[in-house]
């Protein structure tokens, strides 16, 4: 049986450990579902990437956004040097293998699949869990941030900085993960400058 958690930690960890800019100030784990993936038969499949962003990346935008948070905590302005652990646009993808496989063991069905049920309150927002099979890798990548937090490395290595596990809209599910990765209140200022700008 795979323990997707584990397999993700082993991966993410010692990529992290790499890393050796200065002033990296937030970590992104990026977790997005796009109707143009489609991997093995399964469309809107999820991927997985893993970048941070620094003080110097920050600087060079800043004037570009409309607001210093905008600069700083929008995944649009950071300089996208993403690595990819599951990758539905490479074939043969050991993550995306891994990935289905998992599903498949813990009987997660309907890949990629939104079910119409339950899926917006009665103000009309959206409160539903994505396409089949987005909600599970979240809480999975959401777990394995938590853990790196917990354990210290991501402390010992860069200081107290937050892992942001977020999609392009920063839904309500990614910014509870993010909540959830981030139990010592590392995510804070990412939070509270939701608040003010994204909504």
């Amino acid at each position: 049986m795979i323990n997707l958690e584990d397999y993700l930690y082993e991966k993410v960890k010692p990529l992290i450990d790499t890393w050796s800019d200065d002033g990296i100030y937030a970590i992104s784990f990026f977790v997005y579902s796009n109707g143009a993936f489609t991997y093995l038969g399964y469309s809107n499949v999820s991927e997985f990437a893993v970048s941070y962003n620094t003080e110097d990346d920050f600087k060079r935008v800043y004037r570009l956004a409309s607001s210093p948070n905008e600069a700083r905590w929008n995944y649009a302005f950071w300089r996208q040097n993403t690595t990819r652990i599951i990758d539905p646009e490479e074939d043969g993808n050991e993550g995306m293998t891994t990935l289905l496989r998992w599903y498949e063991e813990n009987g997660v069905d309907n890949i990629g699949q939104h079910s119409d049920d339950n899926q917006y309150d009665e103000s009309f927002n959206y409160i539903g869990r994505g396409p089949g099979g987005y909600y599970e890798l979240l809480c999975a990548v959401s777990g394995v941030a938590r853990r790196l937090q917990l354990e210290g490395f991501i402390r010992m290595k860069f200081g107290e900085i937050p892992i942001v596990v977020h999609d392009l809209e920063y839904s309500h599910l990614t910014r509870n993960a993010t909540k959830h990765a981030n139990p010592n209140g590392e995510a804070g200022t990412f939070l509270k400058a939701l608040e003010s700008y994204f909504e």
